[in-house]
């Protein structure tokens, strides 16, 4: 992995500064970057399916008499088998091959004709995308110039996975090309957006998919956003998680990465632009991993999300897929080119998923990224507006408990002491802590659920404890683990597991509190027993 700078702007300097002194006086403030919750204005969201341009049979794009499927992402353009700095399509066809073999040229302008539009995309799983062999900077950026000035296309799509993803010396080659690409095309008052396609798990891009993004934002390549493969999620899937659910959760994942790879590079974005720059792709039906499929309520689901959040493209793999297969396709767990693997009756995915999402492909080549600098009164954690107990260095936290912290609400995922809630790491396994969302407007501190005095016995250092037996200390309530005398719950805050005390939950706290049981009492152990007297 590539080092990274850390570039800090003047305003986050400055806020820098004022956390320290507010901290020494006492108080808290918070300057997390991108909490708010306003975004510059942005294109309207976009849908445009892949095409698989090579496929058999052959999909006619050109013939779309929905809107859901006038505006196509082409693919895949990689390098010829023999000639590294050529491009073509699928190594099958060079661009003027494909305009014999394909028709292609003319299918594109007839669906121009009818008011569609098509972009490129690079790479894909199979081949070498252009910047994996081909090493000279200048005929690698005339490669991607000439299929863009071919194909009039503003919109140039990266999909790059496999091998292609895992070449670093690749990935430097193909930023600092796209970097002089864009600047070129720019200075030349013409519109570049460029997108990065990348495989996604549940827990959101790969070391290698960040290590991507960091490359072009280190060269300086201004992205329109980053694409997310919502598909073949494999073991980062839960038991019982739809497929659906999975893209979500990876949605949200990539998004948190995302604010922390801009922030590294010392660019400031508010969570909603994030939002913004972010794209999903699921394949339709039958996944490649037999267990997963993807299905109409999944993508009605995703759909929804994807417009609640605001992100800023959606697609999917693919135009060629979406229909039922017919009745001689006996296994529709093998993935087809031609068919989805799932009944779809008269519904098409491409309709599902492309509803709402009114913009054009080539909206996003005019959006120029921008800083959004933060107002430090906006990060002020005020104890008296907050949900939740704001977070401190030196507290502890049991497993599920909730706090604020810079404006926002998060909750522990294990037992934590001195762990930044907002620790900027790429890997969700690396906190204790979940982000569950802004501190809303309005809000006031949430009834902490409290027992009675008298409810359990308070503990006592002399008295023997049973597994199973409740005392309280400090006011709350714990129950014993296993058989004890003179062990604090007061341990239980710096060795959990080495303790035998563990407090109760706040579920079972308010259990408790509505329906409490009879006040118990705990008679200490007798620690000398007197001798026993024979009968004369």
């Amino acid at each position: 992995m590539s080092s990274t700078t850390h570039r800090l702007s003047f305003w986050r300097l400055v806020m820098a500064a004022v956390v320290a002194i507010a901290v020494a006086a006492g108080g808290l403030v918070a300057y997390q970057a991108w909490a708010s919750t306003q975004a510059a204005p942005a294109p309207d969201p976009w849908f445009a399916a892949y095409v698989d341009v090579t496929a058999t049979p052959s999909y006619e794009f050109e013939s779309a008499t929905k809107d859901s499927g006038k505006e196509i992402m082409l693919s895949f353009i990689v390098a010829a088998k023999d000639e590294n700095c050529t491009p073509t399509w699928g190594t099958a066809y060079t661009m003027d091959e494909a305009a014999i073999s394909l028709d292609l040229d003319r299918r594109i302008a007839r669906l121009q004709q009818q008011g569609g539009d098509v972009a490129v995309s690079f790479g894909g799983l199979l081949n070498d995308e252009l910047a994996t062999v081909c090493t000279d900077n200048d005929q690698l950026v005339e490669a991607y110039n000439s299929v863009l000035d071919r194909y009039a296309s503003t919109t140039i799509d990266l999909d790059i996975e496999g091998e292609n993803l895992t070449d670093t010396d690749a990935g430097e080659r193909r930023a600092a090309a796209v970097a002089q690409l864009q600047q070129q095309r720019r200075d030349a008052g013409e519109d570049l957006a460029v997108w990065l396609t990348l495989p996604a798990a549940t827990f959101g891009l790969t070391e290698d998919g960040t290590t991507a993004v960091t490359q072009m934002l280190d060269a300086g390549v201004d992205l329109a956003g980053v694409n997310i493969m919502t598909m073949n999620f494999g073991q980062s899937l839960a038991d019982g998680e739809t497929s659906g659910a999975a893209s979500i959760r990876s949605l949200q994942e990539t998004h948190r990465q995302l604010g922390i790879l801009y922030d590294t590079a010392g660019i400031e974005l508010t969570s909603a632009t994030i939002w913004t720059k972010l794209g999903a792709t699921p394949m339709i039906g039958q996944n490649d991993i037999e267990a997963e499929t993807f299905t109409m309520k999944d993508a009605a689901k995703l759909n929804a999300f994807a417009l609640e959040k605001g992100t800023g493209r959606m697609s999917m793999w693919s135009l060629n897929r979406d229909t039922t297969c017919g009745p001689n396709y006996a296994d529709t767990k093998r993935v087809s080119d031609a068919c989805s693997g799932v009944a779809q009756g008269d519904l098409f995915f491409a309709d599902v998923l492309a509803d709402g999402f009114e913009g054009h492909v080539a909206s996003s080549a005019k959006t120029i990224t921008t800083e959004e600098p933060s107002d430090p009164a906006d990060f002020v954690d005020d104890p008296k507006t907050s949900p939740y107990a704001i977070w401190q260095e030196d507290a502890s936290y049991l497993a599920g408990t909730k706090i604020v912290w810079h404006r926002n609400v998060y909750q522990a995922k294990w037992w934590t002491r001195g762990e930044l809630p907002d620790n900027p790491v790429l890997n969700s396994w690396e906190t204790p802590w979940t982000l569950v969302g802004p501190v809303l407007e309005g809000e006031t501190p949430v009834k902490v659920p409290t027992l009675p005095s008298g409810t359990y016995p308070s503990w006592d250092g002399t008295t023997v404890y049973d597994e199973g037996d409740r005392v309280l200390f400090s006011g709350v309530p714990y129950e014993a683990k296993w058989w004890n005398q003179g062990d604090s719950p007061a341990a239980f805050s710096s060795d959990p597991d080495g303790t035998p005390w563990i407090p109760l939950t706040t579920t079972e706290i308010k259990a408790l509190a509505e329906s409490p049981p009879a006040p118990q009492a705990k008679v200490p152990a007798i620690t000398e027993q007197p001798e026993t007297l024979s009968a004369p």
